[in-house]
């Protein structure tokens, strides 16, 4: 049984060989090792190509996961260098493709150069990072010849060479063939030990096939081989996250000097700073111009006569209620461009001059609106510290060149997780940047003023709000808009519910109903935000989309070959 079954792989291995177009018919492997940690390998083959083929590749892997003495799980990556293969032209993977795949390739020939029948060659490199430590001992555990050839090797033979002064008795080598996983000594080998030089040959009518190993393992006397480790082991496991740390840390302290607001104590203050409009207020207290800073105009334009909204009321299940607004006057020529760009967008670009439904800006007015954003932030700029401005605009380069530098240089020193670590830090770094912005003097001041506004709104009491209603009765009208802009516009009007004011008359609805105050902040705070989202709406594009305690194969040195 056991005869069939070997003849049945001998077949298979001999099956693949000819798929392959060779047979490896001498391998010899001659090792050198050396006390300062690495070891040189030499490998010879002379082998047969029974069609033509421009020569062999060699893989060496280079990445392992292996237990420990101890029973604790190691990954290891050797690293595989100063490749030769004399006489002929060959391509090797860079280490960075080494570090990629997890292989060493070695390919040998010429594309325009076919061969066959007999040929030799030989091939030199150097490993390092493979000698496994423990405390009693050191083991050299190294396959000579690997599963993953794809062609039969009839005779193989190997030589280690120790540094000067290691002996070795018959319980520290060992030599291993067969499939993956076999933990008996070979009886395919006759080895021996002397001054210095483990060595082996096959025997007669020895084959090793496709998917069989020849592994050496050698028990080294702990001193004999100088473990090289690394100066901080933590940087070599973890150097990334001591990189970004200092990154987080340089960008803060840029923020805290250069994009950070001087301190702006809260103003008690029940109006917003003299002269100063909703839409900049709304800008100015979060650094950015918001859509909803924009809308906060029409209420504003409404109290200062300019225009009336009214709501018009569709009959019907499904049908959506519509909102007109009429121009009663034109905008000031003193008006900032902003103001003017949104006003005159309304009703001279897309309107009758006089009137416009919101309805009718759907999918059209978003470029005004962006237009209109565009001109508020660059109004807003007197406001803020010119120098602030410039080393933001460096930070972003400077985040934006890391993504290039940092990214695939993680990748090549400490993985595919550290990698994302660097990118994932330089894309939120880089959103960070554009609140890197720094009020000047004047604008703190006027900070400090909206914040007390901000929270007088959010905090303000009955009876105080009766007392600015009697000195003003315009009081919610006027203050109405930038509470919009603040995002507490439901808030604010909830607070004047029970003090029995008219709503604004400049707002109406067709529906005849008597409007309360209630209704007015319902009806409003729909209406508005219906007009929001019809004005900054665009067209959607269309488009396509698609979906001795060793073993056989046990040690370094994993891999294969072929031809090509």
């Amino acid at each position: 049984m056991k005869g069939a079954f070997f003849c049945m792989l001998l077949c298979f291995g001999i099956n693949q060989a000819y798929a392959q177009g060779f047979i490896v018919n001498t391998y010899n492997v001659e090792i050198t090792i050396y006390e300062e940690g690495y070891f040189e390998v030499v490998e010879k083959y002379d082998l047969d190509f029974s069609v033509p083929k421009h020569g062999i590749y060699r893989d060496i892997q280079t990445q392992y996961d292996f237990q420990t003495a101890d029973q604790n799980l190691e990954k290891r990556e050797i690293q595989i260098s100063e490749i030769e293969v004399p006489n002929y032209k060959f391509e090797k993977s860079s280490k960075f493709e080494q570090r990629m795949s997890g292989n060493a390739q070695i390919k040998i020939g010429d594309a325009d150069i076919t061969l066959e029948g007999p040929q030799h060659y030989e091939i030199k490199y150097r490993v390092d990072n493979a000698f496994i430590f423990e405390p009693d001992q050191i083991f050299f555990y190294w396959n000579v010849k690997p599963s993953n050839w794809i062609a039969p090797f009839r005779q193989i033979n190997f030589k280690i060479h120790l540094p000067s002064g290691i002996t070795l008795n018959e319980n520290q080598y060992f030599i291993y063939s067969g499939t993956t996983g076999i933990d008996t000594p070979s009886n395919d080998f006759q080895t021996s030990f002397e001054n210095g030089v483990y060595q082996g040959n096959s025997l007669e009518d020895f084959v090793s096939a496709s998917g069989e190993n020849v592994t050496v393992l050698l028990k080294l006397p702990p001193g004999s081989i100088q473990e090289i480790k690394p100066f901080w082991p933590f940087w070599s496991n973890f150097g990334w996250s001591i990189i970004l740390a200092i990154g987080y840390f340089v960008f803060y302290r840029t923020w805290k000097i250069h994009g950070k607001d001087d301190h702006a104590p809260t103003v008690t203050s029940y109006y917003p700073p003299k002269g100063m409009d909703p839409a900049m207020v709304g800008y100015l207290i979060d650094d950015s111009g918001d859509n909803v800073d924009l809308i906060s105009l029409i209420p504003y334009w409404a109290t200062k006569g300019l225009l009336k909204v009214e709501e018009i009321d569709k009959k019907g299940w499904f049908a959506k209620d519509d909102i007109k607004l009429i121009k009663l006057n034109p905008i000031e020529d003193n008006a900032p461009d902003y103001q003017k760009t949104l006003f005159n967008g309304l009703f001279t670009k897309y309107g009758s001059h006089d009137e416009v439904l919101v309805s009718s800006l759907k999918d059209k007015f978003y470029t005004t609106m962006s237009s209109a954003k565009s001109s508020l932030k660059k109004d807003a700029q007197k406001y803020y510290d010119p120098q602030s401005k410039k080393t933001r605009n460096y930070t972003i380069f400077f985040v934006i060149l890391s993504i290039f530098v940092l990214v695939p240089s993680f990748l090549f020193f400490w993985g595919i997780l550290a990698a994302i670590a660097a990118f994932v830090s330089c894309v939120f770094l880089l959103i960070m940047s554009q609140f890197m912005i720094k009020k000047n003097k004047v604008g703190t001041n006027i900070l400090s003023e909206l914040k007390g506004f901000k929270t007088f709104i959010k905090v303000a009491e009955e009876n105080k709000l009766k007392m600015l209603l009697k000195d003003d009765p315009n009081y919610f009208e006027s203050t109405m808009s930038y509470a919009l802009s603040f995002g507490l516009f439901d808030k604010w009007t909830k607070k004047f519910d029970a003090l029995h004011i008219p709503p604004p008359t400049w707002y109406t609805s067709t529906s005849g109903r008597m409007m309360s105050m209630n209704h007015f902040s319902q009806s409003f705070s729909s209406s508005i935000n219906s007009a929001q989202s019809t004005m900054v709406s665009s067209p959607s594009s269309s488009g396509s989309s698609s979906s001795g305690g060793g073993s056989s194969g046990g040690g370094f040195g994993g891999g294969g070959g072929g031809s090509w």
